[in-house]
């Protein structure tokens, strides 16, 4: 059964932004030799490992709202240094919009069951015509006075 997911994007203002800063890191893992592909490192390993790998995604909380995904690739554990183990958690390039939902702060990562995920923005019968092509602000005001 497949499992997923939710993270807090720290520091990322949109999706605009995640993507740039993740082509960044991609850039210079492949001028290192190294693969060039994008790690999120994380305290804890997920038990649930092999569901998460069974069509995974990681949800990004941006500005308080699930905005995207990224399909979870592949679940390393890695050591920093002679200090203590990490997960090394990879992610396709391609980042899914989904359909905006709010939610509150987090720390560290959730599990997300299918039943909750918000669905990709152009799956979403019930947004107009359009709404996947607003700047993220508008639409967050858009949605907040019910007009979106």
């Amino acid at each position: 059964m497949t499992l997923h997911l939710l993270k807090m994007a720290v520091g990322i203002e949109s999706v605009a932004h995640l993507a740039r800063v993740q082509k960044a890191r991609r850039d210079e893992r492949r001028a290192k030799g190294e693969r060039p592909i994008n790690w999120h490192f994380t305290r804890n390993f997920p038990r649930r490992a092999p569901e998460l790998l069974d069509g995974g995604s990681m949800y990004w909380i941006i500005r308080g709202e699930i905005v995207a995904r990224q399909r979870i690739v592949a679940l390393e554990e890695r050591r920093r240094g002679e200090g203590r183990k990490r997960c090394a958690i990879g992610l396709a390039a391609k980042i899914v919009r989904t359909q905006p939902i709010g939610h509150r702060a987090l720390q560290g990562w959730r599990y997300l069951a299918p039943g909750d995920a918000p669905p990709d923005l152009g799956a979403a019968p019930r947004l107009p015509k359009g709404a996947e092509r607003l700047p993220e602000g508008m639409a967050r005001e858009l949605r907040e006075l019910g007009l979106l």
